[in-house]
This record gives structure tokens, C-alpha cells and sequence, in this order.
């Protein structure tokens, strides 16, 4: 399959990627279409690493982007991984000018402990 165009551009987290490729499977087994092997395995991949529901991710990102020092990037990014430690924040942080403080770690962690 080749892309011809982008249509549409839009920052999803990796729970909304899984009900979106949930969907699109229902409607090809639906239809009778053969699934091709990178469907199988996105959504192999996207039932593997998905912690959450994609309502709870939505929820939490935008509570994230609520928060002063954190980018929409970032926020989808904690969303999709779900970090439940400082060290796993403070890695997504890692390209970042600024280090947060234990107390923004620790409200950034205690919003995602509430959303999981």
C-alpha cells in the first residue's frame, strides 16, 4: 500500500491508536478482506503495550497539558507510556533544556496513577 497524501495530522496516544486498528479490524473481518501482516502486527504491538483505555489517555493528556511546563508532545508521550517512577519521567525529559522539580515529578506521577 502506498501513501499518496497526507490527509490528516493529529498527536494520538498509543490506547487511541489501539481502539482506531480494534475498529479498523472489526470492519475488514465485517467485509472479508484479509488483514495484511502489518496490520496484524500494529495491532499485535498496540494490544501489547497499551496500560490504559483510550478515554482515561485522552483524559490524562489533557489534564497533562493543564500543567506549565509540560509541551503536547510530552504529555501524549507520558499518556502512551504511562511512567510510574521519577527515573521513567525524568528519561522522557532527557532532550529537554529544564529539569523539573521532585514536586512537579511527583504531580505529574500522581495524574498518572489516577488515570491507569
Amino acid at each position: 500500500m502506498k501513501v499518496k497524501a497526507v490527509v490528516n495530522e493529529e498527536r494520538i496516544t498509543l490506547s487511541e491508536l489501539r481502539e482506531a486498528l480494534l475498529v479498523m479490524e472489526a470492519s475488514r473481518r465485517e467485509a472479508g478482506d484479509e488483514m495484511s501482516y502489518e496490520l496484524r502486527k500494529s495491532i499485535e504491538h498496540a494490544n501489547l503495550l497499551s496500560k490504559t483505555s483510550a478515554e482515561n489517555a485522552a483524559n490524562l493528556v489533557t489534564e497533562l497539558n493543564k500543567l506549565e511546563k509540560i509541551k503536547p508532545e510530552i504529555a501524549s508521550r507520558i499518556a502512551s507510556i504511562m511512567p510510574l517512577s521519577r527515573d521513567e519521567l525524568r528519561a522522557i525529559y532527557a532532550k529537554e533544556r529544564f529539569t523539573l522539580t521532585t514536586a512537579e515529578l511527583d504531580e505529574i506521577l500522581d495524574l498518572v496513577k489516577a488515570h491507569f
